[in-house]
């Protein structure tokens, strides 16, 4: 019998970094974060590094505050 590993992946911290740091999801429109991008980090889809890279430019802050391993 095989183990699966399941991960599962959440932008929880994400929306509060943007909070703590008064960043509207308006604000990451302006910044060049589409809307597409922002119904999947709401609907805890994949994204890729680049957008993770982009967020943490535009919030100041590390993958840690944007993303967490469930």
């Amino acid at each position: 019998m095989v183990n699966e590993v399941i991960v599962i992946i959440s932008y929880e911290p994400l929306w509060e970094t943007m909070h703590q740091k008064n960043i509207s999801q308006y604000r990451l429109l302006k910044a060049g974060i589409d809307n597409k991008t922002l119904d999947s980090l709401k609907k805890n889809k994949n994204i890729t590094l680049l957008t993770v890279e982009k967020l943490c430019n535009i919030l100041e802050c590390t993958p840690n505050d944007i993303v967490i391993f469930k």
